[in-house]
């Protein structure tokens, strides 16, 4: 898959085309660049997906900006995964924002990308003010001869499939809920760096893996796999959050106990599975009290890799 930063002004060649944020890459998702391959493969052209950096409401209200379920990085390798050709990263800033539906529909779908068949949600708006809808991209799409199919809502066992479905349930703790709807268990990726090494002074080392986003859609403890170390995953105990028997307001960290392994991991780049989650986030009074419930947490993941844990 080829990234490109921005849209060109004029396309070497036509594409069939998508847009959205596609923040955790869920089976919603996954149907409409399903449908994008088969349509674009009718028309002999290549698959394009166009997402923007940062997310609209990062820029218009931060505050209240969603979790993100995938960093960059993390979103571009999924897209990578589903076979797409090219991904168009557009940087959403005021200036990109200030742009009327018809400057957009001209300027990037027909100039700069020459989009012969265009697939978006039923809801999807766009352009200044969310002026722009499916009706406008319908007509433009007389106008300048691309196709315009919308996909219908995703649902499974009649729950509609969405990011903020997937955050709801990340939220409660329902991993398998949150799995149903990704078709995958939810992960974050990283790189291994170096912390402050209690865990290690604990008696419980633990890698401490990057977290390349704001906020984070779960907090707790959680009994993990861990990928890009071994042939096959490797079994954990992750804790996920803000330590808060450390200090307040400390920035969110994931720190992984891996089960057997002593091997130096720093710098490897790894994806942190959740299966279950243990327990939320404690604050305890002393280190021997927090070394004690470490001590519990790995004993309770055990347990769940053996099949043993109740529930």
């Amino acid at each position: 898959m080829r990234v490109v930063f921005g849209v060109p002004e004029r396309a070497k060649s036509p594409t069939a085309l998508t847009i959205g944020n596609f923040d955790g890459l869920h089976l919603g998702h996954r149907a409409m660049l399903d449908r994008l391959k088969r349509k674009a493969a009718e028309l002999g052209v290549s698959t394009s997906v166009m997402i923007f950096e940062p997310h609209p409401r990062e820029l218009f209200t931060p505050d209240q900006a969603p979790a993100r379920l995938s960093s960059l990085r993390e979103k571009l390798a999924l897209l990578e995964s589903c076979g797409i050709d090219f991904t168009y990263l557009c940087h959403f800033d005021h200036k990109f924002a200030a742009l009327t539906a018809d400057e957009f529909i001209t300027r990037t779908l027909v100039q700069g990308l020459a989009a012969k068949y265009v697939i978006v949600g039923e809801d999807f708006c766009f352009g200044k003010g969310r002026a722009g809808n499916v009706a406008t991209l319908r007509m433009a799409g007389r106008q300048h001869g691309f196709e315009l199919e919308t996909l219908p809502t995703v649902a499974i066992n009649g729950l509609r499939v969405s990011s903020s479905g997937v955050r709801n349930a990340l939220a409660a703790g329902d991993l398998k809920l949150a799995e149903k709807l990704l078709g995958r268990p939810y992960a974050i990726a990283g790189r291994v760096g170096h912390g402050n090494k209690l865990g290690r002074t604990l008696g419980f080392p633990t890698a401490n893996v990057q977290l390349k986003r704001k906020r984070i859609a779960l907090h707790g403890v959680y009994a993990v796999t861990v990928s890009g170390l071994d042939k096959q995953p490797l079994p954990g105990a992750a804790s996920l959050g803000f330590r808060p028997s450390i200090g307040e307001g400390l920035k969110p960290t994931l720190e992984v106990f891996l089960l057997d392994f002593d091997r130096d991991i720093y710098g490897a780049h790894v994806t942190v599975n959740f299966l279950h989650k243990l327990r939320d986030e404690a604050k305890f009074e002393s280190l021997d009290e927090l070394k004690a419930w470490i001590a519990k947490d790995v004993v309770a993941t055990r347990e769940f890799f053996s099949g043993t844990a109740n529930g």
